[in-house]
């Protein structure tokens, strides 16, 4: 069983991106406007080739009822339920809009609902969105449907309703069991809570069950982390998303009610990060990349050993590189060569909806460098290698020649055992896999050239 040795996570905890895409959602501009997004729409509905494979929807619900204190999403904290009627009003009104451009009824074969909590909504209110969905996309039999639960706001009854409406993965934020951390991040719930909604969800035939972890949180240890890491190995969700807690106050809010004696050491969570590998790894989980596990028979295991592995702004994807339309606040889309991101304030959302403008508020149209770079680092990233040839072939350019000054750059991280380069291509070794975020970065022009990279998080 291969595993990371401390020394080498050590050497390479750089602040980088996560590369839900490239290039990063930092380097989108207001020059690219709705305008521009709009056209990026008319032109997809007039090719046939892109009508013929089916688009990837989300949707993003910005209320929460309480504040977590690591949170770091774009949400909304209020207890005034009714708020979600009129936000579904104009989720409406948004996907006419982009229907009109884009054509009535295109397929969809994977949605998600994030936020914020999605399950702020009501039973009735999802309804009423599921609806208003279907009524303007096919959601096509087959395809991933989910949804992202805080444990706190369902029963089992609100699962079933859930089943009904159509979803059939669920993604429960757990964060950690333990009861002084809890109460540290403002974020109170029962494990035995947790373990009961995992096993309806079973019951019910959800495909996939999906906990989130963070490492890094105030109050905790490499002891009480390896608690909840023994609990999560008993609960034995099909998927464990586990994330690096960065602690970033000067630009998130919430986080300044965090205080900084009460995080652990860089030692203690590069301890907590190694408990996590040995822990699942050994529990029989597949390291999927970056920070997911998944069980051998989950459709996300099965699209790695298949080499079908994609990444999108959710993260790992069975779904193949598919366009993806972003609805509701802050949403970011990906278009033919254009990303897009909405309107991040719920008062600036609602205002260009009522002019009748599509809500996108800065963008871009990735050029030729941008495109050959994005299949390098997206290579990486799913697949682990890149051949020297198929990009060649695809954008008709000398690789080692062009990345010559990569090729260089990538000789440290061979001389460490992360990548094996020889005269076909580049390939991430499985020690190299646990750092898979450090050899795309070799690949990033932007970040390159950029010297403040102390915005994004670090690697560990």
């Amino acid at each position: 069983m291969t595993r990371v040795l401390p020394e080498l996570l050590r050497r390479f905890d750089v602040p980088g991106p996560r590369y839900t895409s490239y290039p990063t959602a930092d380097r989108f501009v207001e020059a690219f406007t709705c305008e521009d997004y709009g056209r990026a729409l008319q032109q997809r509905n007039q090719g046939a080739a892109a009508l013929s494979l089916p688009l990837s929807l989300y949707v993003h619900i910005p209320f929460c009822e309480s504040l977590c204190y690591y949170c770091a999403c774009n949400k909304i904290i209020t207890k005034r339920h009714e708020r979600g009627a009129s936000y579904l009003r104009y989720l409406e009104r948004e996907t006419a809009l982009h229907t009109a451009q884009l054509g009535e009824r295109r397929n969809v074969s994977q949605l998600h609902l994030g936020g914020g909590s999605p399950t702020f909504l009501s039973d009735d209110e999802l309804a009423q969105l599921m609806a208003m969905l279907r009524r303007h996309f096919v959601l096509t039999p087959g395809g991933e449907y989910s949804i992202e639960v805080d444990p706190r706001t369902v029963d089992a009854k609100r699962l079933q309703a859930l089943a009904t409406l159509g979803f059939n993965r669920l993604s429960f934020g757990v964060q950690d069991f333990d009861a002084d951390v809890q109460k540290a991040v403002h974020r109170v719930q029962p494990a035995q809570q947790v373990f009961e909604l995992v096993e309806v969800a079973r019951t019910l035939g959800f495909e996939s069950i999906n906990v989130d972890l963070i490492y890094g949180l105030p109050r905790q240890t490499p002891a009480s982390f390896a608690r909840t890491l023994q609990q999560v190995v008993e609960l034995r969700p099909d998927r464990i998303a586990l994330y690096a807690y960065a602690h970033l106050p000067e630009r998130f809010k919430p986080q300044r009610r965090i205080l900084g004696a009460e995080l652990p050491a860089a030692a203690d969570k590069l301890s907590m990060l190694s408990q996590a590998f040995d822990a699942f790894l050994e529990a029989g989980y597949v390291y999927i990349g970056m920070d997911h596990f998944a069980l051998p028979n989950d459709a996300l295991a099965i699209a790695q050993r298949q080499g079908r592995l994609h990444r999108n702004f959710q993260g790992y994807s069975t779904q193949p590189d598919c366009d993806l339309v972003g609805l509701g606040v802050s949403a970011i889309g990906r278009i033919g060569a254009t990303y897009s991101q909405n309107a991040k304030t719920l008062e600036e959302y609602c205002d260009r909806i009522d002019q009748g403008q599509l809500p996108v508020v800065r963008g871009l149209a990735l050029n030729r460098d941008d495109l050959v770079r994005r299949a390098i680092i997206m290579g990486l990233m799913c697949q682990g290698e890149v051949q020297f040839e198929s990009i060649e072939l695809a954008f008709l350019v000398d690789f080692k020649q062009t990345f010559a000054a990569e090729l260089e750059a990538l000789q440290p991280l061979v001389e460490a055992g992360l990548v094996q380069l020889d005269a076909s291509g580049i390939r991430v070794t499985a020690t190299g896999w646990f750092l898979v975020r450090a050899v795309a970065m070799v690949f990033d022009r932007y970040l390159q050239a950029d010297r403040n990279r102390a915005r994004f998080s670090r690697i560990i």
